[in-house]
């Protein structure tokens, strides 16, 4: 769609910087000129004077050195400065300003195709349905693996000074705890009530005493969850205080649970104590893998989605498949893929990724690519080959976390599915277990860039899932912290043709008066060779017109 007016922007662009130069030789030709003429007026005018070898020579003769500094140098200058908001118009909304004016503005010029006539409206809504598609993808996520704020991203904070979360990302935690910890019922118990102002604070220390205040009128299991989550410096601490929240939130559950359905006011808090027991269930989860006890973490996690296997939002499973690859019980991981690999359910890259390595791991320490490319690949080895696409096409940003290509950095508390993001959470937790299979990371390390060449076009259409989408970058640079770590971008974006065509004459010209300056004699040679090359067809025409005209016509013509 864009070929049209790309290709008429740079027969413009070549030209207008053409056209200056011409202009600015013209202008001092007619100046010259007409001192020239003036010097002449006394005696009548001979063809010899208007535009023949003669006055070439003389108005080349004129110019000197600092003409064509002056001349090289304002356009060296202009280019510049056109190439530097270019380049930071780029950087910004990842297209040319240039381009993007070329597509508005002179494609109606041009005769190119409206989107909105009839005719095309069967591909206005193929585009339509495309970019829902595309917004549906790009909902940030929950991270099913997010870490502790005090006891992990608060002590990273403490050692190294950097701030591992977004302001983004824990604006939309704070909406998280608000939609999950909160119900319009919470004005009847006075430390909800606290707490509900509490989860709405920006100030953290602000939060923390909100919740001591809470507890100070009663065991509130929201308290206990902000001061586990926020307070505690260690796991253990943290976990005694969701032992504490575990003991108040499965009171709160079961009173709600004998009054829900004597209303909407109650029902609505019910569901409010729920998310608040599972929550609390999960992270105790949580806090039992992380301190080594990783058998009573997976019992935790299956009893959790059998009480209640309809709240698939905490994505429980992803936790129990880290469980289970650490314990390198694969049966009962291959048994979870089947249930949750399914086609009807939203993909990951946990999902996509682990599905890879127990296919790889069938094959992966006899693997050789030099006896594979002699004997070719075998039933197993292929499927294992065609895992491994399928994951890379999903999220082609993981392999380079894998392979220790990009450095690792703590993975945020919400993700962006098939963005840099997920990458990073998956690649933090799972790298371990990719490692522990033998050859998994050589296989993986020899296939995956052959993802690339099953999808030619990433943008506009996919191979086994919808085309990737194009709004990853924008948020993935909101959610991580893109001071110490520079975001994976897919596809690489390639750099607009006008700024390199800028680039290129900013250069040249810059180089240019940069030689005028310091040869000038040299270079004034050079100037005059292409300036007589150039005004060699004109001056033929010009002779041509004087052998035919009548010279008495061009004295009239002069003295108009």
């Amino acid at each position: 769609m864009l070929e049209q007016p790309r290709f008429c922007m740079v027969w413009l662009w070549t030209y207008f910087w053409t056209i200056w130069y011409f202009v600015m030789l013209f202008m001092i030709y007619v100046y010259r000129f007409s001192l020239n003429y003036k010097d002449h007026l006394i005696t009548a005018p001979s063809p010899a004077m208007f535009g023949t070898e003669s006055s070439l020579s003389m108005f080349l003769n004129t110019l000197t050195p600092k003409f064509y500094v002056a001349l090289t140098g304002t356009s060296s200058l202009i280019s510049g400065l056109i190439l530097i908001f270019e380049w930071w118009y780029f950087r910004k909304y990842g297209t040319s300003f240039i381009e993007q004016v070329s597509v508005s503005h002179l494609r109606p010029l041009l005769g190119g195709v409206d989107t909105s006539s009839p005719n095309n409206s069967n591909t206005s809504n193929g585009d339509a349905d495309s970019n829902r598609q595309s917004v549906s993808e790009c909902k940030v996520w929950r991270n099913p693996l997010n870490l502790f704020r005090g006891a992990e991203y608060n002590r990273y904070t403490w050692v190294t000074g950097r701030e591992p979360l977004t302001y983004y990302d824990m604006n939309l935690s704070a909406q998280d705890h608000q939609t999950f910890f909160t119900c319009d019922s919470d004005h009847l118990r006075p430390a909800d009530a606290i707490m509900q102002k509490a989860w709405r604070e920006r100030n953290p220390q602000a939060r923390i005493s909100a919740a001591h205040e809470a507890l100070e009128l009663e065991d509130c299991a929201t308290a206990y969850i902000l001061l586990a989550e926020e307070e505690a410096t260690t796991i253990v601490d943290a976990e005694k205080l969701f032992k504490q929240a575990l003991k108040a939130g499965e009171g709160c559950y079961r009173r709600s649970q004998q009054l829900q359905h004597h209303g909407s006011q109650y029902e609505a808090q019910h569901r409010r104590d729920t998310n608040v027991l599972v929550y609390i269930k999960r992270r105790l989860s949580m806090c039992s893998r992380k301190l080594g006890r990783t058998r009573e973490a997976v019992k935790m996690m299956r009893d959790l989605m059998k009480e209640f296997p309809l709240l698939s939002m905490f994505n429980i499973h992803e936790n129990l498949l880290e469980s289970l690859l650490e314990l390198q019980n694969y049966a009962d991981v291959q048994a979870v893929l089947a249930k949750y690999d399914d086609i009807s359910l939203p993909k990951s890259a946990t999902i996509c990724y682990t599905a890879a390595l127990l296919k790889a791991r069938a094959v992966s320490d006899k693997f050789s690519p030099e006896a594979a490319s002699r004997r070719g690949l075998s039933t197993a080895e292929m499927n294992a080959v065609e895992a491994i696409h399928r994951a890379v096409e999903f999220n082609p940003h993981v392999p380079k976390y894998l392979l220790e290509m990009k450095s690792l950095i703590l993975p945020p508390e919400h993700i962006l599915k098939r963005g840099d993001s997920e990458a990073i959470a998956y690649a933090f937790f799972h790298l371990q277990h990719w490692k522990r299979v033998e050859g998994a990371l050589n296989l993986l390390h020899c296939t995956w860039e052959g993802t690339f060449r099953m999808i030619p076009y990433p943008l506009e259409k996919g191979h086994l899932f919808y085309p990737y989408p194009i709004c990853t970058e924008t948020a993935d640079r909101e959610l991580l912290p893109t001071v110490f770590h520079e975001v994976s971008v897919y596809p690489k974006k390639e750099l607009p043709f006008f700024i390199l065509f800028t680039a290129g004459l900013c250069s040249f010209t810059a180089m240019l008066a940069l030689l005028t300056h310091q040869f000038p004699e040299l270079m004034g040679v050079f100037a005059k060779a292409f300036l007589s090359t150039l005004f060699a067809p004109l001056n033929f025409i010009m002779e041509k017109v004087e052998s035919i005209l009548p010279s008495s016509l061009w004295h009239q013509l002069t003295r108009i």
